[in-house]
């Protein structure tokens, strides 16, 4: 073979090429030269770091939690590894965590749940909105989703050939979702309401009203409301406020809890789904079908994590701390913010501009100037408005890096020259 039928030869694409599925990119897939914005903030941090070497990110984008686990977990863990009974298969789940999360439930919100027909465990919360597109959507179908937001679901849902209808979160409806403008025709094939409060990323806090209306527009629309809770226990401006609370509610959806946030348990990927007893068994079906449950040593551990309110409750204090340092900080470099009702995210409108006169176009601009300019490392977010994310997950030992982190913002953003 020629040097020249090789080199062609190589550089052809397989011949799989043509077999990817449509809802991947069919033929086209691995060909996509779009750059997504998590990758534009990659560039944007090398580029910053290659430019000025001497100078350290702060970095507020990171979106998961910044501690280990509490040392009682880790104990807990540490003796349920070694124990041969956990070794196998968990399936859907073992009755320590599912009774764990029942007594949490109850004792948190004062939901009463049967832990064997209303609850399933699932490894995080992720594959949960994968997997419950599986139990309703069918080629036309339509799934509600809240924006900006998780996509999970909504990509699931496409998967299976449904489509999704944005309801955007804007600032003048205080980041809930306007239900009332939903054509008829799109409730008509409304077969699931996603939504997730406290909100990632805006930080508002539901409701008791708006979960009432919720449950009333599910009865009337009959579709299933999803509601995730990741955040839940990162509730700053009140108790926090479980879906399940809600009169009815119980009667048309699930409520889907994390461990990640709430305990610091990022990597365990442990969380439950909860609510009606035939949603939760579809989704027991999905799941079976899926994967074989999360190591049960891991569950053990997470229902001793459950069991003791102490944890998120010290979680709970430093992310707020942190946020209300955040917040004075950037009020004093000229950003309109206020502590979140919830989350440990600080959403606020992005600069449109500096006073040098370069213009900002979308939020992704701001992110790149702030990055390769002063070294501070947002998420921009233009799904509706133009928004930067700042997280507090940023890894400080004491509250004296705390401080000493907000200091150094200051310093660097207080003559930024940013026009809003």
């Amino acid at each position: 073979m020629s040097t020249a039928t090789k080199a062609s030869s190589a550089s052809a694409d397989p011949y799989f090429q043509q077999l990817f599925a449509d809802r991947i990119g069919g033929a086209m897939y691995g060909k996509d030269t779009e750059i997504y914005k998590f990758e534009k903030i990659k560039r944007a941090k090398r580029k910053a770091l290659a430019d000025h070497p001497d100078r350290e990110l702060l970095d507020f984008g990171i979106g998961e939690n910044d501690s280990m686990v509490d040392q009682s977990v880790r104990d807990v863990m540490g003796v349920e590894i070694n124990k041969s009974e956990n070794r196998g298969y968990a399936d859907n789940g073992v009755a320590a965590y599912k009774e764990a999360a029942a007594r949490f439930m109850q004792r948190r919100f004062g939901v009463s749940l049967d832990p064997v027909t209303q609850i399933n465990h699932c490894i995080g919360s992720k594959p949960a909105y994968a997997m419950l597109p599986a139990c309703f959507i069918n080629p036309g179908d339509v799934t509600l989703m809240t924006v900006p937001g998780y996509p999970v679901a909504g990509t699931h849902t496409r998967y299976y050939g449904g489509e999704v209808f944005k309801l955007p979160l804007l600032a003048e409806n205080n980041f809930i979702p306007d239900l009332d403008s939903v054509p008829d025709d799109i409730y008509r094939r409304a077969k699931m309401l996603v939504i997730n409060y406290p909100n990632s990323p805006t930080g508002r806090t539901a409701t008791p009203e708006f979960f009432e209306k919720v449950v009333a527009l599910a009865k009337d629309k009959e579709f299933v409301v999803v509601q995730d809770a990741a955040h839940i226990l990162l509730t700053f401006d009140g108790d926090p406020l479980s879906f399940l609370q809600t009169p009815g509610a119980i009667d048309v959806g699930v409520e889907v809890h994390s461990m990640s946030k709430g305990y610091d348990m990022i990597g365990w990927r442990m969380g439950f789904v909860c609510g009606h007893e035939r949603i939760v068994s579809a989704f027991a079906d999905v799941k079976d079908n899926s994967d074989s449950g999360q190591f049960i040593a891991t569950q053990k551990a997470a229902a001793a994590a459950l069991d003791d309110d102490s944890i998120p409750q010290r979680i709970n204090a430093k992310y707020r701390r942190r946020l209300e340092k955040l917040v004075a900080t950037l009020g004093e470099c000229g950003f309109d913010c206020e502590v979140p009702g919830g989350t440990y995210f600080l959403y606020t409108k992005s600069p449109s501009g500096t006073k040098g006169g370069e213009k900002f176009t979308a939020a992704e601009d701001a992110t790149r100037h702030l990055i390769e300019q002063f070294g501070i490392v947002t998420v921009p977010w233009d799904d509706a408005g133009a928004y930067l994310r700042f997280s507090v997950t940023y890894v400080a030992e004491t509250e004296a890096d705390e401080d000493a982190l907000m200091a150094e913002t200051k310093k660097r953003l207080g003559d930024a020259g940013l026009v809003f």
